[in-house]
């Protein structure tokens, strides 16, 4: 980062922390729309995300940024609509909508940049913006870690469901070479018989009878003893991996693992790694599927985050209010450097910036996110990097 970009970054901070207000003289107000899900089943999201926007224009301390809220009801249709109504009022810059399917019409809607929530990276049009924790900022920073600890046999597991196009995708960004890839199936009753196979334990599991009777049959000395302790393994033979990435989550994700435990390869012995689980605390409780790994946001940042906002609405955010935030902060930072009408074309160019998640890079009408990397063992959590 070029010495430039850090006097930026610094100014940005220095607003952010003392309030200090940079005026704006006369100049025309940028207009920031917001499309949320404000009614429906989703409803109460939506009312977080607006609630984390007005927390950073308070934050901020600065009345030359105008936000205007319009409901998506999370229906594309209504989604567009709105996204029209905006167009109208000469609104170039939108924050949203939150889920990928809302953005299927948007592309009607040139003139407006939308900042979308989703971590979703296909198939997006020209004017949408990803801004979620997408596969390929995740599995950047799993290749930091496997580069980090010499790790070299890398298998990934991938379920069958309808994020596999966008692993494949971030796999093939984050250039990380495995050992071999499979994709599974989350039913119960057939992901053992694919681990079985996977991990050869059908193989191992004959090794070690064959072995037990070899010695029964043998003239050894010490054969009781030997055969007390093969009698004590489960399988006899290594895999031939050291570490596996499993692309899953929750109770599926806990499956997998259990799974792994039943064929004999224990997180104790190889290096178990997941995606991004938000700091899912029911996993602290599992020790017997642990120490596991995963890249996340920074830690310490979500909690100041979710104390401040709790203080002041009484109830704790989503992560995409997070997300939100932050992409406040964004616009005001490019606001810093670009005329008020030019801020909307700069996501269309290479930019690097620093908020609350981490470092965000633009690029490919999507943001990457520099992520840490954490470590669950022993029913506690520790930052690797």
């Amino acid at each position: 980062m070029n010495k430039f970009l850090k006097i930026l970054f610094s100014v940005f901070f220095l607003v952010l922390l003392f309030g200090t207000s940079i005026s704006y003289s006369e100049e025309t107000k940028i207009k920031i729309g917001v499309l949320a899900p404000l009614s429906g089943e989703n409803a109460s999201l939506g009312k977080q995300i607006l609630n984390s926007i007005r927390m950073a224009l308070i934050d901020i301390k600065n009345n030359n940024i105008e936000i205007y809220p319009k409901d998506t009801r999370s229906d594309p249709e209504i989604t567009l609509r709105s996204a029209l109504e905006f167009e109208k009022m000469g609104i170039s810059l939108v924050i949203g909508p939150v889920f990928h399917r809302n953005i299927l019409f948007l592309n009607k809607v040139k003139s407006i940049t939308f900042l979308s929530l989703t971590n979703k990276t296909l198939d997006l049009h020209q004017n949408v913006i990803s801004s979620g924790i997408n596969s390929s900022s995740q599995l950047k920073t799993i290749k930091k870690f496997l580069e980090k600890s010499e790790i070299k046999k890398t298998i990934f597991l991938i379920p069958n469901l309808n994020y596999d196009l966008e692993i494949k995708k971030g796999i093939r960004e984050s250039k990380i070479k495995f050992f071999k890839r499979y994709n599974y199936d989350i039913d119960p009753t057939k992901l053992t018989k694919q681990i079985e196979k996977i991990t050869n334990y059908g193989i191992r599991k004959q090794n070690l009878l064959d072995e037990i009777l070899r010695v029964e049959k043998s003239d050894e000395p010490n054969k009781e003893k030997i055969i007390e302790n093969l009698e004590k393994k489960y399988t006899l033979g290594k895999v031939k991996f050291d570490s596996i990435i499993i692309a899953d989550f929750d109770e599926s994700l806990k499956s997998v693992v259990t799974s792994l435990l039943y064929t004999d390869v224990s997180p104790k012995n190889k290096f178990i790694i997941t995606l991004n689980q938000w700091f899912d605390e029911s996993l602290l409780k599992e020790k017997n599927l642990q120490p596991i790994y995963y890249p996340s946001i920074n830690k310490q940042n979500l909690d100041d985050f979710t104390n401040k906002f709790f203080k002041k609405f009484n109830y704790k955010p989503s992560y995409l209010s997070l997300l939100s935030y932050d992409l406040i902060g964004l616009i005001y930072y490019l606001s810093l450097k670009n005329e008020t009408l030019e801020i909307s074309k700069s996501f269309k160019t290479q930019n690097t910036f620093k908020g609350k998640i981490g470092v965000f890079e633009i690029k490919d009408n999507k943001i990457n996110h520099q992520l840490n990397f954490y470590e669950i063992n022993d029913g506690k959590l520790k930052e690797i990097f």
